[in-house]
């Protein structure tokens, strides 16, 4: 490809909307939920961690500290601190004692529920806004979106 050229400009405007656009859209769902979901926000990390393990019960340390993209002993004291305040449970893995396998409490996966539903319903009342064509488009790109995280983070699923 040549420098410069009709390819190379469309990667570069289209990578230069998604790094704005995707905050952005992450920010004003957080902001609406930080509006009406009665309970404090976790911290950034926390909540990362929160949400992995929601999704991989059972996942070790290292393994959240892989696919967060963190230190492992950074991600053992977000463990600590969630342990402590009893919204993460450590257990002894049934095979090899020396292993903790993670879970979350049952208020810590309420809680998750009830903000992905909030997060899914704000979503909901916004996406009759848009034209077919938009929503057309908007279903081709979820596709697209999760091959680039993919691509940008192996591990990511």
């Amino acid at each position: 490809m040549l420098p410069g050229s009709a390819p190379e400009q469309r990667i570069d405007r289209v990578a230069s909307e998604l790094a704005a656009c995707l905050p952005a859209l992450h920010r004003a769902l957080e902001r609406r939920v930080a509006r009406e979901y009665p309970h404090p926000k976790p911290p950034e990390g926390q909540l990362a961690l929160l949400r992995f393990v929601a999704q991989r019960e059972g996942a070790t340390v290292r393994e959240a500290a892989d696919a967060l993209l963190m230190k492992p002993n950074n991600v053992s004291a977000l463990v600590s601190q969630l342990t402590e305040r009893g919204e993460l449970e450590r257990r002894q893995d049934a095979a090899d004692k020396r292993i903790a396998r993670l879970h979350l409490t049952a208020s810590s996966r309420q809680r998750i529920a009830e903000v992905t539903a909030l997060e899914e319903g704000y979503l909901r009342e916004a996406l009759p806004s848009l034209t077919e064509g938009e929503m057309d488009a908007l279903g081709s790109a979820v596709h697209a979106l999760k091959s680039l995280t993919r691509h940008l983070h192996p591990t990511a699923g």
